[in-house]
């Protein structure tokens, strides 16, 4: 599912999400859990201000982010 992100941009463009933003609602970032860097996409695996997980993807070429995975918290 394709979302959009807003990010934190310092030393390079779309360096860490700060909230993601699916249809009219908009989640704020908490906290950046884990990240790991593939040869075409960025992932963030993320816990949101609605207490679930999400792992989102980043399309460096596309410029397009997507939800691969959400689950709550525990």
């Amino acid at each position: 599912m394709l979302i959009k992100v807003e990010s934190y941009s310092g030393y390079k463009a779309d360096e860490r999400p700060k909230a993601l933003v699916m249809g009219d609602k908009r989640l704020e970032i908490k906290e950046v859990i884990d990240r790991w860097y593939g040869a075409d996409h960025d992932y963030f695996k993320v816990m949101a201000e609605d207490g679930f997980v999400y792992i989102i993807r980043h399309d460096r070429f596309r410029d397009e982010w997507e939800l691969v995975m959400m689950e709550r918290a525990d």
